[in-house]
């Protein structure tokens, strides 16, 4: 039979490891890909099959979800906890849980807590860390099944920026402030609307930006507080669907009135890299080419960027991109670096211009990496919304 995941085995043969071992959290994706069960678990990867081992608690759960499951109970593990304490008694019970395999390596990923890797280094078992990230590469090229669940995902995402669209084309505007239905309208307001909108689609959101003005400027803040007209707001959306647990991610920038001259022409400009991006976008050409391409439009019209100066916080202060899937930032990156795109990988296209104080603009898709170029997940307009 051959193994499940074979880039995955010929990794182990590479670095002559008799196993991939994960121990993690119930939020870790490489965890859940591998086992299909999303809880505290150690994962073993040996001889082309994924072995589980659960607390007791969680194994009715774990063994519905996944096959080959042992629960810390059949190592001895109370006895260990009350001889040895907590802390030890569970790396001991994953050394015994390998034994049971016979396994005496295991390649592990970065992430590994060092207590584990101590303990099982004390108990005679070799760990070699995987710092590339393996699990993660073999993630970054999704199924035709994964994109589709991927796709349904962004449909909610771009539901949900349409409502938040309406929001702020409903909203009038008193003494330079938006007003809506009676109400000041804030950037909360508008994030309930949107958390409420994904929910009804079975998703969650993990990541959600309504950052006005000069909160558009901070990299990530979730934005807070009235929105004034003629400043723009940046309205980032990364929702998980609940049951199969993959991202979409979309970016969109509004003004309510007439934007400053200086905004739109940022907004120009980041829509120009947009395109430059996106026309790369095919097999073979690596997301560090797509991302030195958007750096190179931006410093053509005198903006600063990471390329030029790495601590600058202001103009294209990010990459042009990242991998979706189980995580919301994942492989592939366009970014320095980034490896060749294949297809398969799903990747934002994410372009932004800020200024500290002043705020800023970000235009984001949601590109899927075909055999013979790309296709846009994002059905939505992409100029600068003047609402």
């Amino acid at each position: 039979m051959a193994p499940a995941y074979p880039q995955l085995t010929a990794f182990l043969n590479e670095t002559e490891t008799d196993g991939y071992l994960i121990d993690a959290a119930g939020n870790d994706s490489n965890q859940y890909y591998l086992s299909g069960f999303k809880g505290k678990s150690v994962t073993l990867y040996v001889d082309g099959e994924v072995r589980l081992l659960v607390p007791d608690l969680e194994y009715t759960r774990a063994n519905r979800d996944s096959d080959n499951v042992h629960r810390f109970s059949e190592f001895d593990y109370g006895s260990m906890v009350i001889e040895h304490g907590q802390s030890k008694a569970g790396p001991l019970a994953i050394a015994a849980f390998l034994s049971e395999y016979g396994v005496d390596s295991v390649s592990v990923p970065a992430s590994v807590p060092t207590g584990t890797t101590t303990m099982l280094h004390d108990q005679g078992i070799e760990v070699v860390t995987d710092y590339d990230g393996c699990v993660g590469s073999i993630r970054a090229v999704k199924s035709d099944e994964e994109i589709e669940q991927i796709a349904a995902t962004q449909r909610a995402t771009i539901e949900a920026m349409t409502v938040a669209a309406g929001f702020l084309e409903r909203a009038t505007v008193e003494a330079g402030v938006l007003q809506l239905d009676g109400d000041v309208l804030t950037s909360e307001r508008v994030r309930h609307a949107i958390k409420t909108t994904v929910l009804e689609k079975n998703c969650e959101v993990s990541e959600c930006i309504v950052a006005a003005g000069a909160a558009g400027a901070r990299g990530h803040t979730a934005g807070s507080g009235p929105i004034e007209a003629g400043e723009p707001i940046i309205v980032d959306i990364a929702p998980y669907n609940t049951e199969s647990q993959y991202y979409g991610d979309m970016t969109r920038t509004f003004v309510k009135g007439e934007p400053e001259a200086k905004i739109q022409e940022w907004y120009d400009v980041t829509h120009e890299a947009y395109e430059v991006a996106l026309a790369m976008i095919k097999p073979g050409v690596t997301g560090e080419a797509v991302n030195e391409a958007v750096c190179d439009v931006f410093e053509r019209e005198g903006y600063p960027t990471l390329r030029t100066d790495e601590a600058t916080e202001d103009g294209f202060v990010h990459s042009t991109g990242h991998g979706v899937g189980l995580d919301v930032h994942e492989q592939p990156k366009l970014s320095w670096g980034g490896e060749k795109l294949q297809p398969g990988h799903v990747v934002t296209v994410e372009p932004g211009l800020y200024e500290q104080e002043v705020g800023g603009v970000r235009l984001e898709d949601l590109i899927v990496v075909t055999e013979t170029g790309h296709t846009n997940l994002t059905d939505y307009p992409r100029e600068l919304s003047v609402v």
